[in-house]
């Protein structure tokens, strides 16, 4: 689950939950941390005008080993070992760390499968829907069925991308072997030209 948001104040923040460590790496974050900003300024405004960003890794496994609910990542000053202030932070809530914290009781609540056994009534009632409610039932299977959908047509797309690439066959045998409309291959290639 990917969640980019902004606040009230302006600061963007993109949250993920990540189950693998090496998705949660340390260059991950960066990336991420990069992209925030490479899309909050648009062409000829200043970079004094970045907000502030944070990355927010949850994670299944306590990727730093240090037994840590959370870790605070900010730039600092090697020398004077202060604090370099540009506003990019990183943190990482690792989700197996079980203490009465309000955070800790949440990530309790995120690995709980039993809604009775969650400490936050809101996060309880929505997995009751989602779990026990027919018309939670069918949007989950629904947005699980999209999800599949969506992870197929990549799939088929990046087929088609390859058989692009090796020249051995026309638009319409290449929209024929990887299942897709003639269009979105064509599109494809518009896509794969334009890029060049």
């Amino acid at each position: 689950m990917d969640i980019f948001a902004t606040d009230s104040t302006g600061k963007k923040y993109n949250i993920e939950i990540q189950r693998a460590n090496k998705e949660a790496g340390a260059k991950r974050a960066r990336y991420n941390s990069s992209l925030i900003d490479a899309n909050i300024l648009s062409v000829g405004y200043d970079a004094d005008e970045l907000t502030e960003t944070y990355v927010i890794f949850i994670t299944e496994n306590d990727v730093f080993g240090k037994n840590k609910l959370i870790y605070h990542i900010d730039r600092y000053i090697k020398e004077t070992e202060e604090l370099f202030h540009d506003g990019s932070h990183i943190i990482y809530v690792n989700a197996t760390y079980n203490d009465d914290s309000a955070l800790g009781k949440l990530m309790h609540d995120f690995k709980c499968s039993n809604p009775d056994d969650m400490n936050y009534q809101i996060l309880a009632k929505t997995a009751r829907y989602y779990k026990e409610d027919k018309e939670g039932i069918s949007a989950m299977c629904k947005a699980v069925e999209d999800l599949v959908e969506d992870l197929i047509t990549d799939e088929k797309k990046r087929m088609a991308l390859r058989l692009l690439e090796k020249q051995i066959a026309s638009i319409e045998e290449i929209a024929e072997c990887a299942d897709l409309p003639i269009e979105v291959v064509e599109n494809l290639v518009l896509e794969k030209n334009s890029s060049k």
